[in-house]
């Protein structure tokens, strides 16, 4: 997942990332953009359920190598989904708490 770093990327980054900020909080989870300085920016979510705020990922929007754009696990696996609507529901499904047994 390794890619240069330029402003137009930057940008584009930074757009995928906040259209999924906001379908994660059409879901009710909570995300909030990370732009650490010299590193790529994410997207924190977490789990807003009570008791579970530690189910956290972040999440990274890059471009794979055929230049389609992908969200990103920070294992540098692509979250199967294109769409900012759909990446949310894999993140949401993979990050929702199991029910105690």
């Amino acid at each position: 997942m390794a890619h240069a770093v330029t402003p137009a990327a930057t940008a584009q980054t930074l757009a995928r990332l906040e259209s999924l900020a906001d379908a994660l909080a059409a879901l009710g989870w909570q995300a909030d953009l990370d732009e650490p300085p010299g590193r790529l920016p994410c997207l924190h979510v977490r789990n807003p359920e009570p008791g579970a705020f530690a189910l956290s990922e972040h999440i990274y929007a890059q471009p794979r190598r055929d230049g389609t754009w992908a969200y990103w696990w920070p294992w540098a696996q692509a979250i199967d989904a294109p769409d900012p609507a759909g990446a949310a529901a894999v993140i949401t499904r993979a990050l929702r708490a199991q029910p105690a047994r």
